[in-house]
């Protein structure tokens, strides 16, 4: 800065005001200053303002797992809400490890940022290091899933309903043996989600098998496994409905690999919406989350909450749709059976 005093010939007081927008300064001084950084290549320290003002403009954001491709667009309705605002997004990636989540998170408070947001891992704990790092002035946002005991701000989807619609469609094709893949059920969103998948079933008055409800992680090689299980299982399932696009990747593979057929004799819906499963052999059936509005309207709270830290927590919950593929279809025993012509032509009856 004293460089870009001598330079321009202007006080460093003068040079502060411009480039910290502090104090007015007449136009031919702030062209002369603006004249020097430029010429200088001169960038301000990011840290050394945040020391000053015990804050920086950077947000930190935190994700289970950066090889599922649901998180890069909602870390890009992120990022961009964040530039457009004149913030930086830092990205940390936890590979669904908590141990490593708490690290972060305990690191990103000794950046001084505005905010962090969480994605929380499979088994997060992550509430008391939220706590204290909003105690040290960072404003913290969860987003897509909630850990244990939080209070503060979220936005999630409507996972009980999106996986209901789903469940609901299935069964207006004529499936009564429907099974499901969930989650990790620690996940308040996997638990959401087959909630919703008993609910279609309950009032349809559909009931199932303990068998036709597994478990898995939130990836193709757990969607896999557990897909192998179901269908050898006697009576098959006619359908299943895997809680994310990944666990459908899986399922997908087990099917062919048992010499079946999707949707000939399995029918397959998933959960996320992912563009990749558009090119899948069939085109996958999903129910449709925004990602990219999730991320952005979690940045949207944050700044808020930087803007008004006693306003009254907020728990936004986005909607669903259905994004219909030719991975379902009625059952087969409905779809091959042939109605058999009547042996004399029925009298319609008087009314």
């Amino acid at each position: 800065m004293k460089e870009i005093a001598r330079l321009a010939e202007v006080s460093l007081g003068t040079v502060s005001n411009v480039l910290n927008n502090s104090a007015k300064v007449r136009e031919p001084l702030r062209r002369r200053v603006l004249a020097a950084v430029d010429s200088l290549r001169y960038e301000p320290s990011q840290l050394a303002r945040g020391l000053r003002r015990d804050k920086t403009n950077m947000i930190g954001m935190i994700i289970p797992d950066i090889t599922n491709p649901f998180f890069p667009a909602v870390v890009r309705g992120a990022e961009d809400a964040a530039f457009g605002s004149g913030y930086r997004l830092v990205l940390c990636n936890a590979d669904n490890n908590l141990t490593k989540e708490v690290s972060y998170m305990n690191q990103l408070r000794t950046y001084l940022p505005t905010g962090i947001i969480v994605i929380p891992s499979n088994f997060s704990e992550i509430t008391m290091q939220a706590g204290s790092a909003t105690r040290g002035g960072a404003v913290v946002v969860c987003l897509d899933r909630m850990p244990r005991h939080w209070k503060g701000d979220t936005v999630t989807v409507a996972n009980d309903e999106g996986a209901l619609n789903a469940t609901q469609h299935l069964i207006q094709l004529g499936h009564k043996r429907i099974a499901t893949i969930t989650g990790p059920l620690q996940l308040t969103i996997a638990h959401a989600r087959l909630a919703g998948f008993r609910r279609a079933l309950k009032q349809a008055n559909i009931q199932i098998p303990a068998e036709y409800v597994q478990e898995s992680s939130f990836d193709r090689a757990g969607g896999y496994s557990a897909a192998l299980g179901l269908l050898q299982l006697k009576p098959r399932p006619t359908a299943i409905f895997a809680q994310n696009d990944m666990i459908a990747m899986g399922v997908v593979m087990a099917i062919r690999e048992l010499g079946l057929r999707c949707p000939h004799d399995v029918s397959l819906f998933g959960f996320d919406g992912l563009e990749v499963t558009e090119l899948m052999d069939p085109p996958l059936s999903s129910v449709l989350q925004p990602g990219y509005q999730l991320g952005s309207l979690g940045v949207q709270l944050l700044l808020e909450r930087v803007s008004d830290p006693n306003r009254p927590f907020r728990h936004h919950v986005l909607p669903t749709e259905l994004r219909l593929g030719a991975s379902i279809a009625p059952p087969p025993p409905t779809r091959q059976s042939k109605k058999k012509p009547d042996s004399a032509p029925r009298r319609k009856l008087a009314t």
